[in-house]
């Protein structure tokens, strides 16, 4: 139970710092933080939240994650669906919480704002089609479940795998917020796309799918080139 909830608190954490920060700071006044600055927020909710709990459930907080570390051998089968369960709980809990601060501007509009929710084609950023974003998707949750895994090796320099990892978070939103806002994290699409509705539900299909193809791709990877690990 320790391990679930320090799992739904530190997913709360991401998705109100990362998605918090997009909606309520990144056009502030009229020039606010920007890309960089919501890049850095995400990668610093992961950074703060592995020093944090990562001693406690691993820190994953992202069911694409779970999923890729499962298929890298490094996580329990049996823990696959409760952690996800609770990461998604987190996520809806803080999509909650910046809702109701949002609205507390008068004026504010979750769907007309888009609420920091992930999309393709009309509602990408960039106006980006469905497969560049599928691809997007796979390519950065590849990469990323590659990093954590080489961070979290035995082999490794100890102590830094929070750094790299956030980092590295920090990195993909870089790349791919032009593209579809960047999820890389089904619990943090759905953490947002509830409270927007339409077309942010209709669209939260490829949020899930593409990131838990992409982890698993890139635990398979690691696996290849890091060999037996110790």
């Amino acid at each position: 139970m320790n391990k679930l909830l320090a799992e739904t608190f530190g997913t709360f954490w991401l998705v109100l710092g990362g998605c918090g920060s997009a909606v309520l700071a990144a056009g502030f006044p009229d020039v606010g933080i920007g890309l960089l600055g919501v890049s850095l927020a995400f990668g610093l909710t992961v950074v703060t939240m592995a020093y944090a709990i990562g001693h406690i459930s691993g820190c994953h907080l992202n069911p694409a994650i779970t999923v890729g570390l499962w298929v890298g051998g490094r996580f329990d089968a049996k823990d696959v669906f409760p952690y996800i369960i609770a990461q998604v709980i987190g996520g809806i809990i803080a999509g909650g919480v910046l809702y109701i601060i949002a609205t507390g501007q008068a004026g504010f509009d979750v769907p007309a704002s888009g609420f920091a929710a992930n999309g393709y084609g009309e509602h990408s950023p960039g106006q980006y089609s469905l497969v560049a974003a599928l691809v997007c998707e796979i390519v950065m949750t590849m990469m990323f479940l590659l990093v954590i895994m080489g961070a979290t090796d035995s082999r490794a320099p100890q102590g830094f795998a929070p750094l790299a990892i956030g980092l590295c978070l920090t990195l993909i939103h870089l790349i791919s917020i032009p593209v579809t806002n960047t999820s890389v994290n089904p619990a943090r699409s759905t953490g947002v796309a509830v409270f927007v509705g339409d077309w942010a539900i209709s669209q939260l299909w490829l949020f899930w799918i593409a990131p838990i193809i992409g982890a698993a791709l890139g635990a398979l990877a690691y696996k290849m080139l890091a060999g037996k690990e110790g």
